[in-house]
């Protein structure tokens, strides 16, 4: 191996060092993990990582970690600046994540919990886990006239009013260890500004259980449900997809429920599927899957528009370049970007095997187009909503948090960015110095080579 083939592969190998450094800092695919945003930051809490342990029987597969993304700058979808924050006390999949509006607090709510590095269950564990971004810290508050009945609760949407209020409705305290389940059509109300909680008596007009649904609540106060799957009969596993066209709603002022029977365009039933609200107040459905048991049927269409001043349904005209398809995914709303990550692939899996993603995907809901380049900046719509549909609770604008209160400070982010830059800068001088050297070398190695000329008596160089 000659001087300079020496000099490739050492550089090659610290390329590949600073390569391998940064991929450390990107989650590994997984699905059925929640999200909130806070401020210019999308938190992702948990998620189950294993494509085929479906019964979560392996100690490291639904995982405690948080991630978020930095919304702050702009980033290309193939390289997001993703951030590892502290981990959760638990393990955690199949629940929900609010934010009290007062202070960015994020409230755990619900799920199936596990105790980290283990595959074991603990009923123990408090059912609602509080975490403060601003110091990454993690509290069990004390909730006062609990209703046991909801610990382990999962697959369930729940929402939060502004005034701290948290209401869920339904799921199920089946685990798929337990021989047993019972699944739940009480809602459940949690104040958060005095940790009580009441669950209120089942009416006539309740509905029946709802499991992997969405809720949105939209300004007029009705929490909207849409989707999932619903149990009719006492009978344990008989379940049915329920009709989009019917939509239950609940009423936050008067806690009453009725049923809104939907028209237009033709919508397939889901499970596993997200919803946003607009700025408009339409609720813009995307993803999930189209079968209770077989997860490789993706929903159709893919992405639909409910409008919720008339209860018509509408398919927007989506660019079908980067076209994504997930079930079991987070989406959010940051301006006029719905921002999708994670999830299982349905196209790509089979009945044991789910294909899980950690890619981000970005849909630009001013022309229904997936971008690849995100831009903070171009991200907010200059239309004026109609007064009739004036949210109360907006999508920040960015680079601004919905609250005064500073966002906290991107150390890792930086620190990922100075490393790289001092590992660029170091492979730059190493180049130059290496670069040098091997000149100076190969000149001094020409310099010494024989060159023949007439009289020349080396008898190795003669002619014959």
């Amino acid at each position: 191996m000659n001087l300079f083939q020496n000099i490739q592969f050492f550089l090659l190998n610290i390329i590949l060092l600073f390569s391998f450094v940064n991929c450390q800092n990107i989650p590994n695919p997984r699905y059925q993990q929640t999200s909130s945003l806070i401020g210019n930051r999308l938190y992702f809490f948990g998620g189950d990582l294993s494509p085929t342990d479906h019964n979560n029987d392996s100690a490291t597969n639904v995982t405690n970690e948080v991630w978020y993304l930095d919304l702050s700058g702009s980033f290309n979808t193939a390289t997001p600046p993703w951030n590892k924050d502290i981990g959760m006390p638990i393990g955690y999949n199949l629940g929900a994540s609010c934010v009290r509006p007062i202070d960015n607090s994020v409230f755990l709510v619900g799920g199936r919990m596990y105790i980290p590095n283990t595959a074991n269950i603990n009923l123990g564990f408090s059912p609602v886990y509080l975490f403060n971004s601003n110091i990454s810290l993690w509290t069990n508050p004390y909730i006062i006239s609990f209703n046991s009945s909801f610990k382990m609760r999962n697959e369930i949407q729940p929402v939060i009013d502004n005034y701290g209020k948290i209401y869920t409705f339904g799921g199920t305290n089946g685990t798929d260890l337990n021989a047993s389940n019972v699944d739940y059509n009480d809602m459940s109300i949690l104040d958060t500004t005095s940790m009580t909680w009441s669950t209120l008596p089942i009416s006539a007009n309740t509905p029946p259980p709802y499991l992997s649904y969405t809720a949105t609540l939209i300004p007029t106060g009705i929490i909207v449900y849409i989707g999932g799957y619903v149990s009719r009969s006492a009978i344990i596993y008989q379940y049915e997809l329920v009709s989009m066209y019917e939509i239950q709603t609940f009423n936050t002022k008067n806690y009453t429920w009725s049923t809104k029977v939907a028209s237009g365009a033709t919508i397939g039933p889901r499970i596993g599927h997200s919803a946003v609200l607009t700025q408009y107040g339409d609720i813009i459905i995307y993803g999930g899957g189209a079968m209770l048991n077989d997860s490789t049927i993706p929903a159709t269409p893919y992405v639909a528009k409910l409008d919720t001043s008339t209860w018509m349904w509408s398919i927007p005209n989506v660019s079908q370049i980067n076209s994504p398809q997930l079930s079991d995914h987070s989406a959010a709303l940051y301006g006029d970007y719905i921002i999708i990550a994670f999830g299982q692939i349905p196209s790509m899996s089979s009945i044991s095997y789910s294909f899980l993603s950690n890619n981000l995907y970005i849909l630009d809901i001013k022309n229904y187009t997936w971008i690849t380049l995100f831009n903070p900046n171009q991200s907010t719509s200059n239309q004026t909503p109609t007064p009739n549909k004036s949210p109360t609770n907006q999508t920040p604008p960015p680079n601004k948090s919905p609250t005064n209160q500073p966002s906290p400070p991107n150390n890792n982010h930086l620190n990922n960015d100075l490393f790289i830059g001092i590992g660029i800068g170091a492979g730059i001088v190493l180049l130059g110095v290496f670069s040098v050297v091997g000149f100076l070398l190969y000149k001094r190695k020409k310099q010494n080579q024989f060159i023949p000329t007439p009289g020349t008596t080396d008898r190795n160089n003669m002619m014959n």
